[in-house]
């Protein structure tokens, strides 16, 4: 072997070896987002959920109207 193809292996690895650090560090990032979107999106059902609650309809179950 000679020396270029004995660096052209390192380099090979070496790029290898980087773009798995890049994958893994944008699927921590990804990752980091989805779970703070979850968390939001749970907080906004329970807002939602409390605000239905807090502020019933005015006539419901007051007034039925029935057509024959």
């Amino acid at each position: 072997m000679d020396l270029n193809s004995i660096m052209g292996a390192q380099l090979s690895q070496l790029q290898h070896t980087v773009s798995l650090s890049m994958m893994k560090m944008v699927q921590a990032t990804q990752t980091a987002s989805a779970t703070v979107m979850l968390q939001d999106f749970v907080q906004a059902q329970q807002g939602v959920q409390q605000a239905a609650q807090a502020a019933p309809h005015p006539t419901a179950g007051n007034v039925i109207d029935v057509s024959v």
